[in-house]
């Protein structure tokens, strides 16, 4: 039994719903499912009744979960104490356009955490860590810059990209249908671009190139326009509403899925930067990555191997 699962059961006891117990957590929801069933396999009990409707607490899952809200708050005592060695110094950090939730709260003791104002893309935010101007940084990082650069990265996030069309229904689309947007410009679009192409050449998707800074915004709703077809939709667009013309599409055959990383150096960081990134990535499961349908670049540093 490990105080991670106590947090899970608390969690899909407290919505009794498992995808949106998944989402809070920033897990997979077989992922969880998996670790709430390991942990009543430990325990000998069963915590939850449920079916494809409903999920409810067992007569043991309710008395046991005042326990398992006691034993996490003394754990979060026991990590706020010891944080107060630390918590007195500052940790900047730099990202690009993802947070997770609660940032905050979860170095809350730990460390006081400055955010960098400076938006800048995945490569320039990492370059920064190594060059020791940011302590830590939200970004997607290859293996081979992280060895280049001294540094390591903690699975922090991923998003799954979609494609956008003016086509009508928004059904699922094959990857090698879908048409990715390369743009001239690497200083602001390298990150992208490595993506794009390693999609590309995987898959059989045809590469458009563009030198308009149209990968995302309103740009790139007028290249979906005048290519009819439907393109590839980049992270930083992730979460933008579309033009009432334009469709949404998931992506099959496979999915692609963008990583968001945190970043550290490999050596030499303070032992304030070292417990914020802990405290950061504490809870995250493998958000799903081990799945056969989707698709990773092959120098992803969370991709299975």
């Amino acid at each position: 039994m490990e105080l991670r699962q106590l947090g899970y059961f608390v969690a899909v006891a407290e919505e009794l719903n498992f995808g949106r117990a998944a989402k809070r957590l920033l897990i997979a929801g077989p992922s969880l499912s998996q670790q709430i069933k390991a942990l009543e396999r430990d325990l000998g009990v069963a915590l939850f009744v449920r079916d494809r409707r409903s999920v409810a607490l067992t007569p043991a899952g309710s008395a046991l979960l005042p326990d398992a809200r006691a034993l996490l708050d003394g754990a979060d005592e026991l990590r706020r104490r010891a944080g107060r060695f630390a918590g007195s110094e500052s940790v900047r950090l730099g990202y690009v356009n993802w947070l997770p939730a609660e940032l905050a709260e979860r170095v809350a003791g730990v460390a006081r955490l400055h955010l960098d104002t400076w938006v800048a893309p995945s490569h320039t935010q990492a370059a920064r860590v190594a060059d020791g101007s940011l302590d830590l940084a939200v970004c997607w990082i290859p293996t081979g810059d992280l060895a280049r650069s001294g540094l390591c990265a903690r699975l922090l996030g991923a998003d799954r990209l979609y494609a956008v069309s003016a086509a009508p229904g928004g059904g699922p689309i094959p990857a090698r249908e879908v048409t990715v947007l390369v743009d001239d410009d690497d200083t602001a679009w390298l990150s992208w671009n490595v993506f794009a192409e390693q999609f590309a050449r995987d898959t059989g998707a045809p590469i458009v190139r563009i030198a308009d800074g149209g990968v995302t915004g309103p740009a790139f709703f007028d290249h979906v326009r005048d290519l009819r077809r439907p393109v590839l939709n980049c992270p930083k667009g992730q979460t933008t509403a579309l033009p009432a013309d334009l469709v949404r599409h998931p992506i099959v055959a496979p999915e692609p899925v963008w990583t968001w990383s945190l970043v550290t150096r490999k050596d030499g960081d303070r032992p304030a930067v070292s417990a914020a990134a802990q405290a950061i990535c504490r809870e995250v499961d493998d958000l799903g990555l081990g799945s056969a349908e989707i698709w990773l670049p092959a120098d992803d540093p969370h991709r299975p191997r």
